[in-house]
């Protein structure tokens, strides 16, 4: 009978033991992945901090007149995907906390596109600073499906920016498209070379030299 209960207690002392050493490596593997994903995390921000000391030169985001005027679209609420070099959409830019993804509300006047967001300061694009507006499906590291994005290229001093947006309700994008292209599209985007200045006389209207017209009798 003393033997069977020592062995009882024999078993029960292993178990125990094994619970505890069961914890044990549980408990270090837990920390031991904790301090990978701080570790990821310093790294991460550590790129962030050098990326945003590269981008010391970029001057800040104009302010929104005190003037709105007068909106050309309702109002559109959605998210903000971030910023990058035109063209380069992993080349992500964080300066002056355009690389904060957000909620934002986009109101579109005359005089340019304020970008509103509860979470993160807001900026101003003036209208001479638009170039155009188009739809991606790639923005700083983020995918959508295709033409998820409301992308805006616009200036910030003399470098060129991409802005990501995606509104609550996707089917507004083409109406924003269109409304951004009519108001900020430049002159570069036209060929005046292959145009005929407004106003100026066509090739067949220019007199010939000698007082000749353009059948080569004189005038």
């Amino acid at each position: 009978m003393n033997t069977r209960i020592l062995a009882a207690a024999e078993d029960a002392a292993e178990k125990k033991s094994a619970n505890v050493s069961d914890w044990g490596g549980y408990l270090l593997w837990v920390g031991i992945f904790a301090v990978l994903i701080l570790g990821l995390y310093f790294l991460m921000w550590r790129a962030w901090q050098k990326r945003a000391r590269r981008q010391a030169d970029l001057p800040a985001p104009a302010e929104a007149p005190a003037e709105a005027g007068t909106p050309l679209l309702p109002e559109l609420a959605g998210r903000y995907f971030g910023s990058t070099v035109a063209g380069q959409w992993l080349n992500r830019i964080v300066a002056h906390g355009l690389g904060t993804r957000s909620a934002a509300d986009l109101t579109l006047t005359e005089k340019g596109l304020r970008v509103d967001r509860p979470a993160a300061a807001g900026f101003f694009i003036p209208a001479g600073d638009l170039v155009e507006a188009r739809f991606e499906k790639a923005m700083a590291g983020k995918v959508l499906p295709e033409g998820g994005l409301l992308v805006v290229t616009w200036k910030l001093g003399d470098t060129q920016l991409d802005s990501g947006f995606r509104s609550d309700h996707a089917a507004e994008h083409d109406a924003w498209v269109d409304a951004v292209n009519r108001l900020g599209r430049p002159l570069a985007h036209h060929h005046p070379s292959s145009e005929p200045l407004r106003g100026a006389p066509l090739m067949g209207d220019v007199p010939a030299p000698n007082g000749t017209n353009k059948e080569g009798t004189a005038q």
